[in-house]
């Protein structure tokens, strides 16, 4: 069914998952469109970004924001048309980013929107580049990995949203990048379209080798979105007075218990200690207010073409469980974005 202007369709929390989520998480619910009282504005979903940290808002386990509740919409960052307005500040076919989570309609008092401008050329980049993954591929690497010419920044999950970024910055920044990404295909675009100087699969057998052998001096700046198995990798390479920025655990999002195996944080600690390394964890609604800083040197490096962003565009909303459930699995290529309706 698509968007029409009568019905507005929403994802609804269904039940919370035992380890990963599955289609029967999710309640698509039809409910009439709302309409917009004095001071309120209707917005209308044109993307939806889906993004690996919806899977801790769908845990009741306590976190950095409110978990979604049982019967809820699913929360998500937007790009939405405004169809009718009551608001003074908004009119009819005004473009903004909001937070409509995954529905096609949402009402709104106007707190928290952006208006975009109307010349934007991709309006979904306010989703990627130019809004929250891009912001915080900016500021992890910047504020706390600090990298410096001639050394070696390495990313894991080298091809998304935000890895893909980050190892372009730190390419500006005049830095060696190897990326970590699962696949030939992958590997091969970080090299060959974003300009990494190396790229390792993490799904080889024999992949800690081949980071070692990509790494022969050692890693200056790991930046951490994945954990599990590729930190455990690049762990015993971090030089002396590291720096590793953690902006997400993807690796570790799915899991139902604690991790089999031995204990591994007396090595880490000890890694830590000797090494001196720094390692700070950051959730980028801490660097707010530092977005037009970001902004500025974004929009310049994309229009010089010192950037380059890859979308993986899926139409229809209903099709927004399997691909969030594809994302936690790695399926995706580049930033993931569900096209909901017409701009």
């Amino acid at each position: 069914m698509p968007q029409n202007k009568t019905v507005n369709r929403r994802f609804l929390l269904a039940s919370r998952p035992q380890g990963a989520p599955t289609p029967g998480n999710f309640k698509l619910d039809q409910a009439p469109v709302p309409t917009p009282a004095v001071g309120q504005l209707l917005l209308r979903t044109v993307y939806l970004s889906l993004d690996p940290y919806m899977r801790g808002r769908m845990s009741d386990a306590p976190s950095y924001a409110a978990h979604v509740e049982i019967g809820e919409v699913m929360v998500g960052g937007t790009v939405s048309r405004v169809e009718t307005s009551e608001h003074a500040d908004y009119k009819a076919g005004d473009l903004v980013l909001s937070y409509s989570g995954w529905q096609d309609y949402a009402l709104s008092d106007g707190k928290g929107l952006t208006k975009l401008d109307a010349k934007l050329g991709k309006p979904s980049y306010a989703l990627g580049v130019l809004g929250m993954p891009g912001f915080t591929a900016y500021m992890g690497l910047l504020d706390i990995g600090q990298p410096q010419p001639g050394e070696t920044v390495v990313v894991a999950a080298a091809t998304g949203a935000v890895g893909s970024v980050v190892g372009q910055i730190a390419k500006i920044k005049g830095c060696r990048v190897v990326g970590i990404a699962g696949g030939a295909d992958k590997c091969k675009y970080a090299v060959e379209e974003l300009g990494f100087d190396a790229c390792v699969d993490h799904r080889a057998a024999d992949f800690p080798q081949q980071l070692a052998a990509a790494c022969d001096k050692g890693i200056d700046v790991y930046f951490e979105n994945v954990g599990g198995a590729v930190f455990s990798a690049v762990l015993p390479l971090l030089n002396l007075h590291a720096r590793v920025p953690v902006c997400g655990l993807i690796a570790n999002y799915n899991a139902a218990g604690k991790p089999e195996g031995p204990d591994h944080l007396p090595g880490l600690m000890g890694k830590l200690l000797v090494r001196r390394i720094k390692m700070q964890g950051f959730i980028i609604f801490d660097y707010y207010h530092r977005y037009q800083e970001f902004f500025k040197d974004m929009s310049g490096w994309l229009a010089a073409g010192k950037i380059k962003f890859r979308e993986d565009i899926v139409d229809g909303l209903e099709n927004a469980p399997q691909a969030f459930i594809g994302l936690l699995e790695g399926k995706n290529f580049g930033k993931l974005v569900i096209r909901a309706g017409d701009e």
